[in-house]
């Protein structure tokens, strides 16, 4: 059975960083791609970052653009988030996904991806 699994979540304070990291495990798969999305309590799971394996294409929200950054080893099904100048906004559970389909896709999208984990915290205060 695929996995994803998230590592790397906590609680630091505004202007710190994290660096999320995320491994498939439990299968052998296609991956095209890989992406972060975070979810608030009472708000839906937004877009974050994402990386197209095919070209090293990479796409950031423009709230995150410039203080995140998103890497990764497609033949180790891995992927990092490095989150700089951490902001109170940033708090929300961080998810990983990967797109197991080849051809274009929207790399912003949540339907464009197959496989999630089960998501880490961070907590940026005050």
């Amino acid at each position: 059975q695929s996995q994803l699994k998230e590592s790397g979540g906590g609680l630091v304070q505004a202007g710190g960083s994290l660096r999320l990291s995320c491994a498939a495990s439990g299968h052998a798969f296609s991956n095209y791609g890989m992406g972060w999305f975070r979810q608030t309590p009472g708000k839906q799971r937004e877009f974050v970052a994402a990386m197209r394996w095919s070209d090293s294409l990479t796409s950031y929200a423009d709230s995150v653009k410039g203080r995140f950054t998103i890497s990764g080893n497609n033949a180790k099904n891995t992927v990092d988030l490095q989150m700089n100048s951490l902001q109170v906004e940033d708090t929300a559970v961080y998810y990983c996904a990967s797109r197991s389909s080849m051809g274009m896709y929207a790399m912003r999208s949540e339907s464009s991806y197959d496989y999630w984990g089960q998501g880490t915290q961070v907590t940026v205060s005050s």
